[in-house]
């Protein structure tokens, strides 16, 4: 499995449920470190009509070995019908950060 390292993006309904969601990603090993921002506001095209809502946005450090398994705590956890869910490939950065990403990550 690759340890590339990856920051994922997703959104959440309301700010309990993107704490309650970083918690586990930690807790589980799946994320190294989740940045909630509590409130962003979203425009989006959905169901024919454009939305604007309130979210909580989380940005997830992680590694390509634990992306399926940060997809399925999203999709288990998200009140959403379509949660967001995008990997970004981290290209460059503190080799120190990312190497403590990749061990905050690792099986203990």
């Amino acid at each position: 499995m690759s340890t590339r390292t990856l920051v994922v993006l997703t959104t959440c309904a309301t700010a309990a449920e993107a704490e309650g969601l970083a918690r586990v990603l930690v807790e589980r090993r799946l994320a190294a470190c989740v940045n909630a921002l509590p409130e962003v506001v979203s425009t989006f095209r959905w169901q024919g009509g454009v939305q604007r809502e309130r979210e909580s946005l989380l940005v997830i450090k992680t590694t390509e070995a634990r992306l399926a398994a940060v997809e399925a705590a999203i999709q288990e956890r998200s009140s959403y019908e379509l949660p967001e869910m995008i990997a970004i490939p981290v290209a460059g950065g503190s080799e120190r950060y990312i190497d403590w990403v990749r061990s905050a990550v690792a099986d203990a």
